[in-house]
């Protein structure tokens, strides 16, 4: 279990939200990283890991002509994946996870392309064209270290995204419940 992890879960427990994760590349780790942390169940929905292409818009909603024209390595797609997964899941919050592990390039973009996006209640804090803030990542590594560092990015995402936004009474109602002043 990260400290990541469960800064997230302890998080969106305080503000009442719930979270749910869109996977590719990452097939399943960052559920696991979440579910790790005893009491996730209170705030994680679910998952879905779309890793074959096709299943990104038939489960998660991406648009078709994206996906057939830029492929599953791509900005768009993993903000539309956050999305997709936040809808479909009925979550306040969905993150994403679309790159190349390797050990093969991809869609014409070498290993270590990732992107990484989250989407959440709040409009004001998104500026990506079809939902979601997107962050692009170029990692090193082999295949694990790429994979385990794209779920390190993505809950390090998110964790930046709810912070952010806890406004003065939710941390007020943090401390107070943590036994602080």
């Amino acid at each position: 279990m990260s400290s990541t992890a469960a800064e997230v879960l302890r998080l969106l427990m305080v503000r009442g939200e719930t979270l749910a994760v869109a996977e590719s590349l990452t097939g399943g780790l960052v559920a696991a990283e979440i579910t790790a942390t005893p009491g996730a169940s209170k705030a994680f929905r679910g998952s879905v890991t779309a890793y074959a292409t096709e299943l990104k818009h038939e489960l998660l909603g991406v648009d078709a002509t994206l996906l057939a024209e830029r492929g599953a390595v791509d900005p768009q797609v993993a903000a539309q994946m956050a999305v997709g997964v936040r809808k479909a899941l009925g979550a306040d919050w969905g993150i994403a996870t679309t790159g190349v592990a390797g050990p093969e390039p991809q869609d014409g973009h070498p290993v270590g392309t990732v992107f990484v996006a989250v989407d959440g209640p709040s409009e004001a804090s998104f500026h990506a064209a079809g939902g979601g803030k997107v962050i692009p990542l170029r990692l090193n590594g082999d295949r694990a270290e790429i994979r385990m560092e794209s779920v390190r990015s993505v809950l390090a995402l998110l964790l930046k995204e709810l912070a952010g936004e806890q406004t003065g009474n939710e941390r007020a109602q943090d401390t107070e419940q943590n036994g602080g002043f």
